[in-house]
C-alpha cells in the first residue's frame, strides 16, 4: 500500500469514528422531533416595513452614541451648535465636506487632503473631525465609511477623539447583504459600531482605545 492510500484510508477511518460517536450522542433524540427557532428571528420578522431608520437610531443609542435627527436645512445649525458644546475651535474635514456645513460655526476648518494631508500631531490636537458616510446599517447600528470625497482617509476618522458623522436617510439600508451590494470591496471600508471601546479579561470598558472616543450622528431628512 503506498503513503498516499495509506493516508486516505486513515482519513476515512477517523471520519467514521467520528460519525459514529455523532449518531450515538443522538440515539435517544426522536427523528421527528421539531426545532425550535432561534429566539429573536431577523430583521424582517423583528421590524416592520418602513421603520428602518428609527431602528438605526435605536441602535446607535445602544451603542451610546449621541444621536439626534436634524432637517436637512438646519444641517449647519446644528454643527455649529454640537461643536460649540464640545468647544470645538479646531476641526478636521476631507475636502468634500461641503463648505455649508461649517457655514454656522465659529471653528476653525483644518482640510485633511491627498495633497495636503494633516499631519499625525496636527489630528491629535484637533478637536474633532466633520464627515459624511458610505452606507449606514440599520440592523447593526453600523456607519460605513469608504474614503469617499466626504469621508476621506482611514487616519481623520480613527486620530481624533471625536467624531461627528452625517448620515443621510436615503444611505440607511436595512442590513449587511444589503450594504455590501452598495459598496466597493476595492475602497478602504471601514466599519463603525458605536464609539471605540474595548474590554479586558474583567469585562472592564476602555473607550477611546482604537479610535474616536465619542461618536456623534446626525440623520439627515429632507426638508424643514
Amino acid at each position: 500500500m503506498s503513503g498516499t492510500e495509506a493516508g486516505a484510508r486513515g482519513g476515512g477511518d477517523s471520519r467514521a469514528r467520528v460519525l459514529a460517536r455523532v449518531r450515538a450522542a443522538l440515539a435517544d433524540v426522536p427523528a421527528d422531533e421539531p426545532v425550535e427557532p432561534p429566539p429573536g428571528g431577523g430583521y424582517a420578522e423583528c421590524h416592520a416595513e418602513g421603520d428602518t431608520v428609527d431602528v438605526l437610531v435605536d441602535r446607535l443609542l445602544d451603542y451610546r452614541a449621541l444621536v439626534e435627527r436634524v432637517p436637512e436645512d438646519a444641517l449647519p445649525e446644528r454643527i455649529a451648535a454640537a461643536l460649540e458644546r464640545r468647544a470645538a475651535t479646531r476641526v478636521a474635514a476631507a475636502p468634500g465636506v461641503a463648505p455649508e456645513w461649517f457655514a454656522r460655526t465659529g471653528a476653525r476648518r483644518l482640510t485633511d487632503s491627498p495633497e495636503e494631508p494633516l499631519s499625525v500631531a496636527d489630528l491629535d490636537s484637533c478637536d474633532g473631525v466633520v464627515t459624511g458616510c458610505a452606507v449606514a446599517v440599520a440592523e447593526t447600528g453600523t456607519i460605513v465609511l469608504d474614503g469617499g470625497p466626504d469621508q476621506g482617509r482611514r487616519a481623520l476618522t480613527l486620530v481624533p477623539d471625536y467624531h461627528l458623522c452625517v448620515v443621510r436617510v436615503d444611505q440607511v439600508v436595512d442590513g449587511v447583504p444589503q450594504a455590501v451590494r452598495l459598496l466597493d470591496p476595492g475602497r478602504p471600508l471601514t466599519w463603525i459600531s458605536g464609539p471605540s471601546a474595548t474590554s479586558d479579561i474583567e469585562l472592564d470598558r476602555v473607550e477611546g482605545v482604537h479610535g474616536p472616543r465619542t461618536l456623534e450622528v446626525f440623520v439627515v431628512e429632507p426638508g424643514g
